[in-house]
């Protein structure tokens, strides 16, 4: 048999019941706001996917020795994540909050992928519950509902493993325990953790619950969808924006990393060569924007110029997209440094998206070694992350998905292009969603959106944002012969 049908079954059905059942909340903020429509809408939807998923899970007999292999998990998340996206674009087009079912499902795949790229033009008109969805959406996509998914696999008789690898993002995904499912529910716990104390804290700035609440999903989650046309820059505040900012920098992190924080081994976090570099990355680039934004009198002094750098800077490398400044009328350098935030991304096994950090850190050095190879024939020595040699099948791995990122872009961008629009706009659309990033340049920067563009580069754009959540490879094996022969 090609696949596990039966333990995929029951895990597909088991994420549309969490997804019916994360409706819920979202209907009640709509009851409590009394937007009976919405709730209606939400209700319409979450209870046939919880009735069909429990039910399909319970009937199911469970199988101790259900083994998935890697196949079946790869085939599971790229399936799974297509299928929440149009689960969960059906309380937008019942409500008719976003009636077109294209836009709709544009717009959650933006969610739930953690993009923040929008269609919508007039966000404040929406009903509170939509909005709450729309930003919920973030969160659960953030650390993968699939992630939720194995931590209660124990229950459904089947081993995640599998799943968490075609899942995680990155080169590597440490655990940090000793089972898959136990990481999985400590990475959770992180995760919660962090969204709790930063709702607390946006209240103590002044932001209610609802507003605290949507926009501490997109930053932990680093979504960026806001509740407001222009974003964090709504509330003017700078403690508002500091917090936001310091979360978003903190959500771009490997979660792993905060297990040495919480058990009393802070040091250890530092000894990690991609953090490391993830915070030097970000302070050269905010320190340079922030030079060249004053030098060029764009901001008035340096202070005003490193708030909006610091924002802008953490928002963009994390792939967040929330916005306090129209980057797109910076400096000309600025925006190409920008533009090289997007690509890079977050750490790997972090929220974030983008290429991540330790690949530039190893492509680095895989250029410079070739660059010694070419001087010294003879030079054989290892390519070393933290004092560790990195194995070879890994160095290919990277180097492989570098050269798959690229084409992406290359073919991705000719196909947006037939839409007729500058090459600018193209590309940044097609980087923006591939990368999660949200924003791009020109007609859909930060003060504007997707909404020019026809429902096929619509489509073909939320599926860029779905691969590039999954890293591209899991997408990709779908589409190759090799996925499918029986005999591999």
């Amino acid at each position: 048999m090609l696949l596990n049908r039966k333990p995929i079954a029951k895990i597909l059905c088991a994420v549309m019941a969490l997804v019916g059942a994360s409706m819920l909340l979202p209907a009640a903020v709509a009851a409590i706001y009394k937007e009976t429509e919405a709730v209606l809408s939400f209700l319409v939807c979450a209870l046939p996917m919880m009735i069909v998923g429990i039910l399909a899970v319970k009937l199911t007999p469970k199988e101790d020795n259900a083994v998935l292999r890697m196949r079946d998990g790869f085939f599971i998340v790229a399936f799974a994540w297509i299928v929440m996206s149009v689960l969960g674009a059906m309380p937008f087009v019942i409500s008719g909050a976003i009636p077109n079912f294209f836009d709709a499902f544009f717009e959650t795949a933006s969610g739930f992928t953690t993009t923040g790229s929008t269609i919508l033009t007039d966000i404040e008109s929406l009903p509170k519950g939509i909005l709450f969805w729309r930003s919920f959406t973030h969160w659960l996509g953030g650390m993968g509902i699939l992630v939720l998914t194995i931590a209660l696999l124990p229950m459904l008789g089947i081993g995640g493993q599998k799943i968490m690898r075609a899942e995680t993002t990155g080169p590597t995904m440490d655990k940090i325990s000793f089972t898959t499912n136990d990481s999985a529910r400590k990475l959770y716990t992180i995760y919660i953790g962090m969204t709790v104390l930063e709702i607390v804290l946006l209240m103590f700035g002044g932001l209610d619950l609802f507003e605290a609440s949507t926009h501490t999903f997109g930053t932990v989650g680093t979504g960026g969808l806001s509740t407001h046309s222009t974003s964090i820059a709504y509330y003017g505040s700078v403690y508002v924006e500091m917090v936001i900012g310091v979360f978003m920098l903190a959500a771009g992190v490997n979660f792993s990393l905060y297990h040495f924080l919480f058990t009393g081994k802070p040091k250890q976090m530092f000894k990690d060569v991609e953090f490391r570099t993830y915070l030097a990355i970000v302070g050269c680039s905010t320190l340079f924007i922030a030079v060249v934004t004053c030098v060029t009198k764009y901001y008035s002094s340096i202070w005003e110029a490193l708030r909006y750098a610091f924002f802008q800077v953490s928002s963009i490398i994390t792939t967040t997209g929330y916005g306090t400044a129209d980057f797109d009328m910076w400096p000309v350098v600025c925006r190409i440094v920008i533009f090289i935030l997007m690509i890079i991304g977050g750490c790997a096994g972090s929220t974030g998206g983008g290429v991540k950090v330790i690949r530039v850190v190893i492509t680095a050095k895989l250029l410079k070694r070739a660059a010694d190879r070419r001087m010294h024939s003879n030079v054989l020595d290892p390519i070393k992350v933290g004092g560790k040699p990195v194995r070879e099948d890994t160095l290919a791995q990277v180097a492989q998905f570098m050269m798959l990122f690229v084409i992406t872009i290359i073919l991705s961008t000719l196909l947006v292009s037939l839409d007729g629009y500058s090459m600018v706009t193209s590309l940044s659309s097609v980087v923006a969603c591939l990368c999660n990033i949200g924003p791009g340049f020109d007609m859909v920067g930060p003060t504007l959106n997707f909404a020019l563009f026809s429902a096929p580069v619509k489509v073909l754009l939320a599926l860029l944002m779905i691969a590039g959540r999954l890293e591209l490879y899991t997408i990709v094996l779908m589409f190759t012969p090799v996925f499918w022969d029986e005999n591999r």
